[in-house]
């Protein structure tokens, strides 16, 4: 079953143009695209977005672009590791029409568990917009707590979570003690079977959906009719794309940019501190495209 904010929900890369301003033609245009291949939501200034690298104009422009061109959920990428500051944000994303607010544990300052239930609860207060906090350690250096989810159960407009914790078993506990109506995401492409099975999440965040969004689809609507066997196959047949994602030399999301440049979008380089794509990037996805599975 389909979440609030589709099943196949890419988080999308910003486009930039040869200048390294913003593109917001080449964003809306990408982003008909996307929805056109696969793609039934779309988060915006997220992390694969290079959020941290934008200007609050630009997210605004970003946000409001693309909120009037795609009737697909789109939900803005809003959250720091400043209260105030992701309360502005997020305040401006309802005024520019998207659809859910994507909240990230905050980084870097690491507030213990009452902080971040303050901190998402000032959020929620403070909008009407359905709220996705997003629990990613790795990135944060902080795990929402189990206790932190129950206490924030009954704020009406917190709604679901992005989990990208790497912990399908502790996924399993949020499930079980979450109410029904709260949308559990996968956060990671390769997390994504295993969350379905283990937690009930109701579709992913996606990178690789960039290029393999009807494949993943294709995955969740095989698993969801009973197919577990189909839906692992086509899991083993995206591990590639699940690989490609990221790595040490060329961090997300300069390879998912580095495709998008394969497939015929302009959208430039990663703004520093990331980049510059590595060489030969652009050869490893035209090899990754050839071998993509086909329906």
């Amino acid at each position: 079953m389909s979440g609030r904010f589709g099943t196949v929900v890419t988080a999308m890369v910003t486009p930039f143009d040869a200048s390294g301003a913003l593109d917001v033609d080449a964003a809306v245009k990408l982003a008909r695209w996307l929805t056109d291949n696969g793609s039934d939501g779309l988060v915006l200034a997220g992390t694969t977005g290079e959020g941290p690298v934008l200007t609050d104009d630009e997210d605004a422009d970003l946000w409001r672009a693309v909120a009037e061109a795609v009737t697909v959920p789109v939900v803005a990428g809003t959250g720091s590791n400043d209260t105030r500051h992701t309360i502005e944000l997020t305040k401006v994303a309802e005024d520019c029409g998207v659809d859910g607010a994507l909240v990230v544990t905050p980084y870097y300052n690491r507030p213990g568990q009452a902080g971040l239930q303050a901190h998402f609860r000032a959020v929620a207060e403070a909008t009407n917009l359905p709220i996705l906090l997003y629990d990613i350690p790795v990135r944060a250096g902080r795990k929402i707590a189990l206790d932190t989810f129950v206490a924030l159960s009954g704020v009406d407009n917190i709604v679901g979570v992005k989990d990208a914790a790497l912990d399908p078993s502790g996924s399993a506990q949020l499930r079980a003690a979450m109410p029904e109506s709260f949308e559990i995401y996968s956060g990671d492409d390769d997390q994504t079977l295993a969350l379905m099975a283990t937690a009930g999440a109701v579709g992913v965040v996606s990178v690789a959906s960039h290029w393999a969004g009807p494949q993943i689809a294709e995955m969740i609507a095989a698993f969801e009719k009973g197919d577990v066997a189909g839906a692992r196959e086509m899991n083993a047949r995206l591990i590639p794309s699940w690989e490609f994602r990221g790595t040490d030399a060329a961090p997300s999301p300069i390879p998912t940019k580095a495709m998008m440049r394969v497939l015929g979008h302009a959208v430039g380089e990663c703004r520093l501190p990331n980049g510059p794509t590595p060489a030969g990037l652009e050869d490893e996805a035209r090899r990754l495209l050839a071998a993509l599975p086909r329906g």
